[in-house]
């Protein structure tokens, strides 16, 4: 039988899949691409997915961002402050996300997946009822935050996987 952290593991994995099927063998030009100019790159895509789980894995687990602490920030050397995730993002700052190889993007994916496993596989079913935010009500347990980022994660990895089609099909169209 799986326990709750296998299942939530499985689900990281997900992302990762995806992540690896769309950014593998992309230029950084067809990475940057947009499919009109307010559209969001696969690039960004995956850079705030990976920020959005490195922030709240890390905040719940309590340790340092990866992209702080392994010092992926300046590898990247994107004109945002440290703690950025891409939230509240204009179009200008989407278009900022370019350049960007995609060993980089998958490298920073796979150093966040293995923190957020590494992390996950400690955690009992008792440690998912933890509350973690309690800004909304009901309060937010460690369980519904994990869920929430995975859900979160996929949604924008199945929006990379669309570009990345779309990009595909416009190349043999």
């Amino acid at each position: 039988m799986s326990s709750s952290a296998d299942i939530l593991i499985d689900g990281f994995g997900r992302i990762r899949e995806v992540v690896h099927r769309v950014v593998t063998s992309l230029s950084p030009e067809d990475l940057a691409a947009r499919v009109d100019p307010d559209a969001n790159s696969i690039a960004w895509l995956v850079w705030h997915l990976t920020r959005v789980q490195d922030d709240h894995v890390s905040e719940v687990a309590g340790t340092e961002q990866i992209w702080t602490s392994q010092g992926w920030y300046s590898r990247f050397g994107l004109p945002f402050r440290p703690g950025a995730t891409g939230y509240a993002h204009s179009s200008d700052d989407v278009g900022q996300v370019s350049g960007i190889p995609a060993e980089l993007l998958s490298g920073y994916h796979d150093a966040v997946h293995a923190h957020t496993v590494e992390f996950v596989a400690t955690l009992t079913d008792h440690d998912l009822d933890r509350i973690v935010d309690e800004r909304w009500t009901p309060a937010v347990t460690l369980g519904v935050r994990l869920v929430s980022v995975i859900a979160d994660d996929l949604q924008h990895a199945g929006q990379a996987a669309f570009v990345a089609g779309m990009l595909a099909r416009h190349r043999h169209g």
